[in-house]
């Protein structure tokens, strides 16, 4: 079964490959096309996903996915959310979003925050969602190398390493992407043999 995962982000790829079943082809946008990524405009996380699996779905007429993340801190009213990604500017580096979260929590005793992913699924003409959510808080400074966005920051509920201190299986049982593409494997497991 062959399926385009669509992102360019080669972090994100290897998360999710190493996650799928060996009867799924897994592909991603860099093996298409070296066009630049489809502009998140939209105010949700599920708006964000439907834009970037449509543009590959139309584009190549593939079955693909396209997922959308965002940290929901709930002192800072649910943000950065759908801004996660640019939450220091439209350049920002990973380290500059960390930054800019770690100085908005410093006089903050409420650190709870959550990863949600939502997965939008093209599958033989048909949409399909999917979503994920990994509860935890965030540190006041960051821990770990693995990983990338918000894991140095991001420890999980119940456990005492951040995501960027845990191995791809690691993270993958427990995360907010993890979740979400499990999700997406049991729905097409009941449709396909692989």
């Amino acid at each position: 079964m062959n399926l385009i995962f669509a992102t360019h982000n080669l972090n994100k790829y290897k998360e999710v490959k190493a996650q799928m079943p060996a009867g799924i082809a897994l592909g991603y946008l860099g093996d298409l096309t070296q066009d630049p990524p489809v502009a998140e405009t939209a105010e949700t996380l599920k708006g964000n996903a439907e834009l970037k699996m449509w543009a590959l779905s139309k584009g190549f007429g593939l079955n693909c996915f396209a997922d959308d993340t965002g940290l929901e801190v709930t002192s800072l009213d649910g943000a950065p959310g759908v801004y996660s990604a640019r939450y220091a500017g439209p350049q920002a580096t990973d380290a500059d979003n960390i930054q800019k979260l770690l100085v908005a929590l410093e006089e903050n005793g409420n650190r709870n925050a959550q990863f949600r992913t939502v997965i939008a699924l093209y599958w033989d003409g048909e949409v399909h969602f999917f979503e994920g959510v990994c509860r935890g808080t965030i540190l006041e400074a960051p821990r770990g190398h693995q990983g990338f966005g918000y894991d140095p920051v991001f420890l999980p509920e119940g456990h005492t390493q951040t995501f960027a201190e845990m191995n791809l299986g690691q993270k993958a049982h427990i995360s907010h992407r993890g979740i979400a593409i499990k999700k997406l494997i049991e729905w097409l497991s009941k449709r396909n043999s692989f």
